[in-house]
Protein backbone atom coordinates (compact mmCIF):
# COMPACT_ATOMS: atom_id res chain seq x y z
CA UNK A 1 0.00 0.00 0.00
CA UNK A 2 1.41 3.42 -1.06
CA UNK A 3 1.37 6.11 1.94
CA UNK A 4 1.02 9.44 0.83
CA UNK A 5 2.84 11.79 3.13
CA UNK A 6 1.57 15.65 3.46
CA UNK A 7 4.84 17.80 1.62
CA UNK A 8 5.96 20.37 3.84
CA UNK A 9 7.22 23.76 2.07
CA UNK A 10 10.54 24.50 2.50
CA UNK A 11 9.90 28.05 3.82
CA UNK A 12 8.85 26.05 6.93
CA UNK A 13 12.37 24.19 7.87
CA UNK A 14 13.90 26.97 9.53
CA UNK A 15 10.42 27.79 11.60
CA UNK A 16 11.84 29.93 14.91
CA UNK A 17 11.55 28.60 17.87
CA UNK A 18 11.50 31.99 20.14
CA UNK A 19 7.65 32.39 20.36
CA UNK A 20 7.75 34.01 24.40
CA UNK A 21 10.34 36.16 25.67
CA UNK A 22 10.07 36.75 29.54
CA UNK A 23 11.44 39.77 30.91
CA UNK A 24 12.24 41.31 34.49
CA UNK A 25 10.89 44.19 35.13
CA UNK A 26 13.12 46.53 37.75
CA UNK A 27 13.51 50.01 38.27
CA UNK A 28 16.93 50.18 37.08
CA UNK A 29 17.97 51.72 33.69
CA UNK A 30 18.93 48.49 32.39
CA UNK A 31 15.23 46.89 32.45
CA UNK A 32 14.27 49.21 29.63
CA UNK A 33 17.35 47.43 27.72
CA UNK A 34 15.93 44.17 28.30
CA UNK A 35 12.47 45.24 27.00
CA UNK A 36 14.19 46.80 24.00
CA UNK A 37 15.95 43.40 23.46
CA UNK A 38 12.73 41.23 24.24
CA UNK A 39 10.36 43.20 21.73
CA UNK A 40 13.31 42.94 18.95
CA UNK A 41 12.77 39.39 19.17
CA UNK A 42 9.71 39.09 19.17
CA UNK A 43 8.84 40.93 16.43
CA UNK A 44 11.11 39.05 14.27
CA UNK A 45 9.57 35.46 15.15
CA UNK A 46 6.35 36.80 15.46
CA UNK A 47 6.90 36.03 19.46
CA UNK A 48 5.21 37.67 22.39
CA UNK A 49 6.40 39.25 25.51
CA UNK A 50 5.51 38.79 28.79
CA UNK A 51 6.66 41.21 31.88
CA UNK A 52 7.38 39.73 35.07
CA UNK A 53 7.63 42.58 37.86
CA UNK A 54 8.43 40.79 41.39
CA UNK A 55 7.11 41.57 45.06
CA UNK A 56 10.02 39.62 47.10
CA UNK A 57 8.25 39.00 50.38
CA UNK A 58 11.38 36.87 51.69
CA UNK A 59 13.82 39.77 51.03
CA UNK A 60 11.30 41.93 53.07
CA UNK A 61 11.19 39.69 55.99
CA UNK A 62 14.71 39.36 56.30
CA UNK A 63 15.28 43.94 55.95
CA UNK A 64 11.96 43.65 58.89
CA UNK A 65 12.79 41.83 61.81
CA UNK A 66 10.60 41.81 64.93
CA UNK A 67 12.02 41.62 68.29
CA UNK A 68 9.40 41.48 71.21
CA UNK A 69 5.19 41.54 71.46
CA UNK A 70 5.25 45.02 70.28
CA UNK A 71 8.29 45.47 68.00
CA UNK A 72 6.54 42.60 66.27
CA UNK A 73 3.68 44.76 65.61
CA UNK A 74 5.60 47.61 64.34
CA UNK A 75 7.85 44.92 62.66
CA UNK A 76 4.07 43.58 60.73
CA UNK A 77 3.26 47.09 59.81
CA UNK A 78 6.37 48.07 58.38
CA UNK A 79 6.23 44.86 56.56
CA UNK A 80 2.73 45.45 55.16
CA UNK A 81 3.43 48.78 54.03
CA UNK A 82 7.07 48.14 52.46
CA UNK A 83 4.86 45.41 50.56
CA UNK A 84 2.10 47.96 49.39
CA UNK A 85 4.86 50.36 48.29
CA UNK A 86 6.49 47.57 46.65
CA UNK A 87 3.52 46.60 44.61
CA UNK A 88 2.38 50.08 43.61
CA UNK A 89 6.10 50.40 41.75
CA UNK A 90 5.97 46.42 40.69
CA UNK A 91 2.51 48.12 38.73
CA UNK A 92 3.97 50.96 37.55
CA UNK A 93 6.66 49.09 35.89
CA UNK A 94 4.10 46.86 34.52
CA UNK A 95 2.11 50.05 33.18
CA UNK A 96 5.37 51.38 31.73
CA UNK A 97 6.39 47.71 30.37
CA UNK A 98 2.72 47.20 28.52
CA UNK A 99 3.16 51.29 27.03
CA UNK A 100 6.31 50.39 25.61
CA UNK A 101 5.62 47.41 23.89
CA UNK A 102 2.84 48.55 22.36
CA UNK A 103 3.96 51.74 20.99
CA UNK A 104 6.69 49.47 19.39
CA UNK A 105 3.84 47.36 17.85
CA UNK A 106 5.10 44.59 19.22
CA UNK A 107 2.84 41.85 21.13
CA UNK A 108 2.58 40.93 24.96
CA UNK A 109 0.68 38.15 27.45
CA UNK A 110 0.23 37.24 30.76
CA UNK A 111 1.97 40.57 32.32
CA UNK A 112 1.87 39.95 36.26
CA UNK A 113 3.44 40.29 39.56
CA UNK A 114 5.10 37.81 41.35
CA UNK A 115 4.89 37.47 45.31
CA UNK A 116 7.43 34.81 45.71
CA UNK A 117 11.03 34.48 46.01
CA UNK A 118 13.44 36.06 43.54
CA UNK A 119 14.52 32.88 42.05
CA UNK A 120 11.46 31.11 42.70
CA UNK A 121 9.15 33.25 40.66
CA UNK A 122 11.73 33.68 37.95
CA UNK A 123 12.09 29.86 37.11
CA UNK A 124 8.47 29.18 37.71
CA UNK A 125 7.53 31.39 34.39
CA UNK A 126 10.54 30.22 32.45
CA UNK A 127 9.31 26.82 32.40
CA UNK A 128 6.46 28.49 29.96
CA UNK A 129 8.72 30.40 28.24
CA UNK A 130 11.72 29.69 25.38
CA UNK A 131 14.11 33.12 26.72
CA UNK A 132 14.27 35.11 29.57
CA UNK A 133 15.85 38.43 29.29
CA UNK A 134 17.21 40.40 32.48
CA UNK A 135 19.55 43.16 33.08
CA UNK A 136 22.81 42.91 34.78
CA UNK A 137 22.41 45.75 36.80
CA UNK A 138 19.00 45.05 38.20
CA UNK A 139 18.16 46.26 41.30
CA UNK A 140 16.14 43.15 42.22
CA UNK A 141 19.45 41.34 42.37
CA UNK A 142 20.18 43.41 45.01
CA UNK A 143 23.66 46.52 45.33
CA UNK A 144 26.28 44.04 46.36
CA UNK A 145 27.78 42.58 42.97
CA UNK A 146 28.68 38.51 44.20
CA UNK A 147 25.00 38.34 45.95
CA UNK A 148 23.91 39.60 42.29
CA UNK A 149 26.23 37.19 40.34
CA UNK A 150 24.55 34.53 42.98
CA UNK A 151 21.21 34.94 42.21
CA UNK A 152 21.80 34.98 38.64
CA UNK A 153 23.41 31.96 38.17
CA UNK A 154 20.50 30.64 40.58
CA UNK A 155 18.38 31.09 37.83
CA UNK A 156 20.30 30.12 34.98
CA UNK A 157 21.31 26.87 37.10
CA UNK A 158 17.54 26.22 37.96
CA UNK A 159 15.10 27.54 34.88
CA UNK A 160 14.17 25.36 32.39
CA UNK A 161 14.71 28.52 29.63
CA UNK A 162 17.81 29.81 28.28
CA UNK A 163 18.67 33.53 29.50
CA UNK A 164 19.93 36.63 27.98
CA UNK A 165 21.80 38.88 30.06
CA UNK A 166 22.28 42.40 28.77
CA UNK A 167 24.38 45.13 29.98
CA UNK A 168 22.76 48.91 30.74
CA UNK A 169 23.47 49.66 27.02
CA UNK A 170 21.35 48.40 23.74
CA UNK A 171 23.88 46.73 20.92
CA UNK A 172 22.64 45.51 17.59
CA UNK A 173 23.87 42.30 18.12
CA UNK A 174 25.72 41.25 14.71
CA UNK A 175 28.45 38.95 15.76
CA UNK A 176 28.33 36.13 18.36
CA UNK A 177 31.45 34.24 19.95
CA UNK A 178 30.43 31.24 20.83
CA UNK A 179 32.66 29.32 23.72
CA UNK A 180 32.98 25.65 22.64
CA UNK A 181 35.11 22.96 24.25
CA UNK A 182 32.98 20.34 23.06
CA UNK A 183 31.10 19.33 26.72
CA UNK A 184 27.81 18.63 27.54
CA UNK A 185 26.74 22.23 28.31
CA UNK A 186 28.85 23.78 25.74
CA UNK A 187 27.20 21.82 23.22
CA UNK A 188 23.55 22.12 24.61
CA UNK A 189 24.05 26.15 24.67
CA UNK A 190 25.01 25.66 20.93
CA UNK A 191 22.07 23.63 20.63
CA UNK A 192 19.69 26.07 22.39
CA UNK A 193 20.99 29.05 20.40
CA UNK A 194 20.50 27.74 17.07
CA UNK A 195 17.28 26.29 17.56
CA UNK A 196 16.01 29.71 19.01
CA UNK A 197 17.61 31.63 16.64
CA UNK A 198 16.86 34.93 18.90
CA UNK A 199 19.00 37.52 16.72
CA UNK A 200 18.08 35.54 13.74
CA UNK A 201 20.56 33.52 11.42
CA UNK A 202 22.25 36.46 9.03
CA UNK A 203 25.14 36.95 11.64
CA UNK A 204 28.87 36.51 12.06
CA UNK A 205 29.79 33.70 14.61
CA UNK A 206 33.18 32.77 15.45
CA UNK A 207 33.38 29.69 17.77
CA UNK A 208 36.65 29.66 20.30
CA UNK A 209 38.03 26.66 21.83
CA UNK A 210 41.01 27.29 23.96
CA UNK A 211 43.14 23.69 23.34
CA UNK A 212 45.73 22.03 25.25
CA UNK A 213 49.55 22.06 23.97
CA UNK A 214 50.78 19.28 21.51
CA UNK A 215 50.06 18.31 17.75
CA UNK A 216 47.16 15.87 19.13
CA UNK A 217 45.80 18.63 21.07
CA UNK A 218 45.46 21.23 17.98
CA UNK A 219 43.59 18.26 15.75
CA UNK A 220 41.01 17.76 18.50
CA UNK A 221 40.85 21.06 18.43
CA UNK A 222 40.26 21.30 14.75
CA UNK A 223 37.79 18.43 15.07
CA UNK A 224 35.72 20.13 17.75
CA UNK A 225 35.45 23.61 15.53
CA UNK A 226 34.64 21.88 12.47
CA UNK A 227 31.71 19.69 14.07
CA UNK A 228 30.34 22.91 15.77
CA UNK A 229 30.71 24.76 12.52
CA UNK A 230 28.44 22.11 10.69
CA UNK A 231 25.92 22.23 13.29
CA UNK A 232 25.42 25.99 13.09
CA UNK A 233 25.36 25.38 9.02
CA UNK A 234 22.78 23.14 9.17
CA UNK A 235 20.73 25.80 10.88
CA UNK A 236 21.12 28.46 8.51
CA UNK A 237 24.01 30.70 9.75
CA UNK A 238 26.55 30.39 7.10
CA UNK A 239 29.17 32.80 7.90
CA UNK A 240 31.45 31.04 10.50
CA UNK A 241 34.20 31.70 11.79
CA UNK A 242 37.12 29.11 14.09
CA UNK A 243 39.49 30.03 16.95
CA UNK A 244 41.63 27.67 18.33
CA UNK A 245 43.77 29.24 20.87
CA UNK A 246 46.89 27.45 22.84
CA UNK A 247 46.98 27.48 26.50
CA UNK A 248 46.52 30.35 29.02
CA UNK A 249 43.37 30.91 31.55
CA UNK A 250 40.14 30.26 29.69
CA UNK A 251 37.87 33.20 30.94
CA UNK A 252 40.73 35.78 29.59
CA UNK A 253 40.45 34.18 26.48
CA UNK A 254 37.05 34.53 25.92
CA UNK A 255 36.95 38.32 26.87
CA UNK A 256 40.19 39.19 24.59
CA UNK A 257 38.93 37.13 21.83
CA UNK A 258 34.73 39.03 22.30
CA UNK A 259 36.97 42.22 22.26
CA UNK A 260 38.87 41.75 19.19
CA UNK A 261 36.36 40.10 17.28
CA UNK A 262 34.39 43.19 18.54
CA UNK A 263 31.30 40.47 19.35
CA UNK A 264 28.01 42.00 20.65
CA UNK A 265 27.28 38.49 22.48
CA UNK A 266 28.75 35.89 23.71
CA UNK A 267 27.05 32.01 23.93
CA UNK A 268 28.61 29.70 26.64
CA UNK A 269 27.13 26.79 28.84
CA UNK A 270 26.69 27.18 32.55
CA UNK A 271 27.81 23.33 33.77
CA UNK A 272 30.62 21.35 34.78
CA UNK A 273 31.49 18.07 36.02
CA UNK A 274 32.45 19.56 39.38
CA UNK A 275 28.75 20.76 40.05
CA UNK A 276 26.38 23.94 38.49
CA UNK A 277 27.36 25.79 41.54
CA UNK A 278 30.75 25.22 42.37
CA UNK A 279 30.94 26.46 38.32
CA UNK A 280 29.21 29.14 38.71
CA UNK A 281 30.86 30.34 41.98
CA UNK A 282 34.28 29.57 41.03
CA UNK A 283 35.15 29.72 37.77
CA UNK A 284 34.17 30.98 33.89
CA UNK A 285 30.75 31.48 34.11
CA UNK A 286 30.97 33.80 37.25
CA UNK A 287 33.60 35.22 35.32
CA UNK A 288 31.66 36.00 32.37
CA UNK A 289 28.51 37.54 34.79
CA UNK A 290 30.90 39.58 36.49
CA UNK A 291 33.31 40.98 33.77
CA UNK A 292 31.81 41.12 30.31
CA UNK A 293 30.58 44.13 28.88
CA UNK A 294 28.57 42.39 26.41
CA UNK A 295 25.17 40.42 27.12
CA UNK A 296 25.79 36.71 27.56
CA UNK A 297 23.56 33.53 26.17
CA UNK A 298 23.51 31.29 28.94
CA UNK A 299 22.10 27.70 28.95
CA UNK A 300 22.59 24.92 31.44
Amino acid sequence: MQVLLPCVPTTLLFISMTKRILVVLDPGHDTHIATQYAIEIAKAHDGAVTGLALVDRKRINEVVKGGGIGAMYYAEKLRRDLADEIRTEAQKLLSEFVKEVEAAGARHTHDHIAEDGIVQAITEDMKTHDLLVAGHESHFYYADPERRTHVLADIVAEGAAATLVVESEYRPVRKVLVAYDGGKAAARALQKFAHLSPFGTSLDIEIFHMRDEGREAQLESERLLEGASAYLEAHGFASIFKTSVEGGDLLDGILDCCKSSQADLIVSGAYSASGIKKFFFGSTAKGLIEKSSVPLFLYH
